[in-house]
């Protein structure tokens, strides 16, 4: 399914005892763009469940609300995912959006129903390391998030909190996909910017967080661009 931009635009001193810390080690991020009311998402919503269970891979899933005229209000849909995807869009020099997308790294970007294709991407990926990493570490609602990285990054690269909630189960009522019972993966409830890294020092900064459930932090080069360091606390 595809959207224009005019029509899409209707539309982010204390002392810590830590537990022992999350190192990045070359998780890719495959971010999915999907929605409820998407009749064509389903298949690759299912293949986020794979995705999911690799440890090599962070797979997050951006339920976008320019669906919900259709005849279903996505339940995890948020504008700001929009505005992401539309960023990336516009990045690429692309006129559209569309779901199912994903994106791997910050960088490629592929429809989310071509198994093969996102199986390679993630896999170059892998094989490509930046040279950067990160860590964090968590003491009740205080994350400490260090970093290194073996040259300068591009300046203003984003230092970024995402939260999400691992598997949830929607009843589909109305719309393209009414009547099926559809399951979804490590949907992202919140993601936000917390500072910046340009590279030429380490990392070292702490951020509140509350709740539980996972959390992943990643630096990315802005625009939003490549994605240069990961760390997940599953």
């Amino acid at each position: 399914m595809r959207h224009t931009f005019a029509t899409a635009f209707s539309i982010w001193a204390t002392c810590f005892a830590f537990v022992t810390p999350a190192v990045a080690d070359g998780p890719v991020v495959v971010e999915l763009y999907t929605s409820q009311g998407c009749s064509s998402c389903p298949p690759a919503d299912e293949m986020l469940h794979t995705l999911a269970a690799r440890s090599d891979v962070i797979a997050l899933a951006l339920h976008v609300d320019y669906w919900d005229y259709i005849g279903w209000a996505d339940s995890f849909a948020d504008p700001a995912h929009t505005v992401r995807q539309q960023s990336y869009a516009h990045v690429a020099g692309a006129s559209t959006i569309y779901t199912p997308q994903m994106i791997i790294g910050g960088a490629d970007h592929v429809i989310g129903t071509k198994p093969m294709e996102v199986a390679n991407l993630i896999q170059a990926h892998v094989a490509s390391p930046t040279g950067a990493s990160i860590a964090m570490q968590r003491s009740g609602n205080r994350l400490q998030i260090t970093g290194e990285t073996s040259h300068p990054l591009r300046s203003g690269t984003l230092v970024q909190v995402i939260r999400y909630s691992p598997q949830e189960t929607v009843d589909i009522r109305s719309g393209e996909n009414a009547g099926k019972s559809l399951s979804y993966v490590n949907i992202v409830t919140d993601w936000r910017s917390v500072g910046e890294w340009n590279g030429n020092g380490d990392l070292n900064m702490t951020v509140d967080v509350s709740g539980g459930g996972p959390i992943v932090v990643i630096v990315q080069e802005p625009g939003p661009g490549a994605i240069m360091a990961t760390a997940v606390l599953r």
